[in-house]
């Protein structure tokens, strides 16, 4: 495709995706539903050329950003407190799933060998992170889960690309060796950490040292993809080495970034990520005119594959239910036998996170890059992507109503100590400390009254507010509406000085930006 064409393309994509968004929202579809339709509808509109996915350049673009944003905003406490259940569901459930999907292929299909039914499973076996982020944006869920969730998706597209390989390698040589297959995983994973330990560390100390802050978004930015192409560079993974990465440049960004490189990085890194998680979806829903095409067209794949399709996703879904409500069971066993470390989840809890396993450009990615001329590969092609838009339009569309159904309550054990008006207090207690200090001169005279008196009565409002939340909660809204329209009416006048030529665009830009932030403080406190 001529390159000035390819880039008109991408551009109908981006708008393709912004009038998609925006329909999704009017009929109250999930996003991702939406994407996939309107890309397969453009790979099927009649003089659009049929586009063919790189699979290893998919990969390579989209997976290291978006899984570097759930590591950056991860609550990393809670990761470290639950890692034993992440562990279960990234590495134990792709495992389990992986061997059920490949005993029911096999069973299916008795003459295809152990390999390519092997292959089928590590594809769709782990849920993707992508996908996940597109679901569980839309739901409130419980603490638990939600780290369950967010933890599994970072972690277990390692432990499907370790399976997805060594099928591989086994399909094309004859020999496989589980042994050998665990021990590449803690290597592969391992060496990965070890590769976004030294990135994380560098950039720590590197972004301390840089003193403009486009250079340092920019760098952040690039972070990702260095983390990840360096370590599938040197043989290890680029998947735990995005992660670790993310995780240790999440926990220092607060103290290493200043107030306004924050606000500037995080909308710009905002927008990126959003257009990367929609265009996923569309090369998804684009990509169906190609498998589509290499399975003979709907009705042949429909009639000589749609019930193996079927097959391979309740099998990849009952083996979720049956890890999730086994680890349950486990956890509740160690529970009677006395050791209560960890509270098992409940039945509700367990229906809930089994039925989250939404699969998405992982499983697309590893089914395009099977060798051609490898056994049963149409099938795995096809099956793959029934796979993910199975488990987006129908899990992806109804876990919002089972969630609602589940009516699950947070436990006490997952609360944080403080709730948020009770750290506000906290802040305020320790500003107005600071500012008691240094409002009098070193022979005792005030010189910042003012000032004293407006933290004193900060402190004081914020204790006062915590006592009488329900009576204060109507005022404090009704306070900032009135701020709120203060400052929309600051704004028109503002504007019209500038257009009658009373400012210059300086000015202009300066008080705009003095606006943004007050307009900012006001909806985040009154939210």
């Amino acid at each position: 495709m001529d390159p000035t064409h390819l880039f008109e393309l991408v551009i109908v994509m981006f708008l393709a995706i912004i009038a998609l968004h925006y329909a999704a929202h009017r009929f109250g579809l999930p996003p991702s539903v939406a994407l996939l339709a309107g890309g397969a509808l453009l790979a099927f509109l009649p003089g659009l050329p049929a586009i063919a996915i790189d699979p290893d350049l998919v990969l390579v673009i989209f997976l290291p950003p978006l899984l570097m944003d759930g590591a950056w905003f991860i609550a990393l406490g809670r990761l470290r407190r639950h890692m034993i259940g992440i562990a279960s569901l990234a590495v134990g459930a792709v495992f389990f799933t992986c061997a059920v999907v490949a005993v029911a292929v096999h069973f299916l299909f008795p003459s295809l060998p152990w390999a390519a039914c092997a292959v089928l499973g590590a594809i769709v076996s782990p849920p993707d992170a992508i996908s996940a982020r597109a679901v569980l944006q839309r739901v409130k869920l419980p603490r638990r889960l939600q780290i369950l969730l967010e933890g599994e998706s970072l972690l277990n597209d390692a432990s499907g690309l370790v399976l997805f390989r060594f099928a591989i390698a086994a399909g094309v040589t004859g020999a496989f060796s589980t042994a050998e297959a665990m021990g590449s995983f803690f290597l592969l994973a391992l060496g990965g950490a070890a590769v976004g330990i030294a990135i994380g560390t560098v950039w720590v100390v590197f972004v301390r040292r840089l003193n403009d802050e486009y250079l340092i978004i920019a760098a952040t930015t690039l972070l990702a993809w260095m983390s990840y192409m360096l370590g599938e560079m040197i043989h290890v993974s680029g998947v735990i080495a995005t992660v670790t990465t993310g995780l240790i440049a999440g926990w220092y960004q607060h103290t290493v970034f200043s107030a306004s490189m924050r606000m500037r990085g995080t909308s710009f890194w905002t927008v990126m990520i959003f257009l990367m998680e929609a265009s996923v979806f569309m090369l998804i829903g684009s990509s169906l005119r190609g498998v589509v095409e290499r399975g003979g067209g709907f009705g042949v794949v429909i009639a000589t594959m749609g019930l193996p399709m079927l097959v391979v996703l309740v099998a990849l879904t009952l083996a979720r239910f049956a890890w999730v409500f086994g680890s349950n069971l486990v956890v509740e066993f160690c529970n009677v036998l006395g050791l209560k470390r960890y509270a098992p989840l409940g039945a509700r809890a367990s229906v809930v996170l089994s039925w989250a396993g939404v699969r998405g450009v992982v499983t697309l990615a590893l089914a395009l890059s099977v060798p051609e001329g490898f056994p049963g590969r149409d099938f795995i092609l096809v099956t793959s992507f029934a796979v993910i838009v199975g488990t987006v339009l129908v899990q992806g569309t109804t876990l919002g109503r089972l969630i609602e159904w589940a009516k699950l309550i947070e436990p006490e054990s997952e609360k944080a100590r403080l709730n948020l008006s009770q750290a506000e207090a906290a802040m305020a207690q320790a500003q107005l400390a600071t500012v008691k200090d240094r409002a009098y001169d070193t022979e005792g005279n005030l010189i910042h009254p003012r000032l004293l008196e407006r933290y004193q009565l900060r402190a004081k409002v914020i204790v006062d507010y915590i006592q009488k939340t329900e009576h204060h909660d109507v005022l404090l809204h009704a306070h900032f509406d009135v701020v709120l329209a203060a400052i929309a009416t600051g704004r028109r006048e503002l504007i019209r000085l500038h257009r009658a030529g009373d400012i210059d665009d300086e000015t202009l830009h300066e008080l705009e930006r003095d606006l943004d932030l007050e307009e900012l403080s006001a909806l985040s406190a009154k939210s």
